[in-house]
């Protein structure tokens, strides 16, 4: 696979310097660290907050072919190195792709397709057990594309990710189930992290030549923990999953509520 070229430098203009909701959909601080997500953390020791210094985080709407390119960069740098091939971000009018900044870097991203006439990316390889939600009545999505920088490892980029996926997902686009398909050392992760359950056996995913297994997350599953611990932070002491650095329940509404005046 062709590695994408480096973005070329561009002046300043009066949209990259406005900080509107349409280029910021929330700015947040997070003094908190995360492991790599790519490793087998099964036999890692629990470790406490580790309180470097505040960070500050801006999520975004990939809108744009620079922001669009800059998540591709981002996940070919994060995928390269574990030898994974890495797929490019590419508009689509049924998929979301969020980036997060640390200041004017990408340092986060995530892609939730929605479900429409030509299926999901895990249709490729789970179309049965995709079609066996939507028999049920489910309204499914699928996560793909997440990269997180290994040098931001913030729990809270992580979380806000994932919650304003659930935000686009749930509140906006009435869904009801997440699908991921994710390499098998990392599963554990994300079912102990998020929630996400086993849905699907091994196999080989062709797009990033790596084995794969799919999870499914029931999106009021998020609901509940969203409402327990959504907005602690390191307050939440004792809890294992990363509910904690989601946004709160009011912020949640909040958010939503916005958005879908613009929709």
């Amino acid at each position: 696979m062709t590695q994408p070229k480096p973005l070329a430098p561009r002046r300043r203009n009066v949209e990259d310097t406005a900080d509107n909701w349409e280029k910021t959909i929330v700015a947040f601080q997070s003094p908190y660290r995360l492991k790599d997500l790519c490793i087998d953390q099964s036999n890692l020791p629990e470790s406490g907050s580790d309180h470097s210094r505040t960070q500050e985080f801006k999520i975004r709407l990939a809108t744009s072919d620079d922001r669009r390119h800059a998540a591709s960069l981002l996940i070919h740098k994060m995928y390269s190195w574990r030898g994974y091939d890495s797929p490019d971000v590419h508009q689509d009018p049924y998929k979301i792709t969020l980036l997060a900044y640390q200041e004017d870097v990408v340092v986060g991203t995530l892609t939730l397709g929605l479900d429409s006439p030509k299926g999901l990316v895990v249709d490729q390889l789970y179309h049965e057990e995709t079609n066996a939600l939507r028999a049920q009545g489910c309204r499914v999505c699928d996560v793909t594309k997440l990269a997180v920088d290994q040098d931001i490892k913030s729990k809270a980029v992580l979380g806000a990710l994932f919650h304003l996926s659930v935000i686009y997902g749930r509140n906006i686009h009435q869904a009801t189930d997440f699908l991921i398909e994710v390499n098998p050392r990392h599963a554990l992760f994300y079912e102990k992290m998020i929630g996400f359950v086993p849905y699907g056996g091994e196999k080989l995913c062709t797009r990033v030549n790596a084995p794969a297994v799919l999870l499914r997350l029931n999106l009021s599953y998020c609901d509940e923990q969203i409402k327990l611990y959504g907005g602690l932070g390191a307050s939440a002491t004792g809890v294992r999953n990363i509910y904690p650095y989601w946004f709160s329940k009011a912020d949640e509404e909040g958010i939503a509520n916005r958005l879908l005046r613009e929709e």
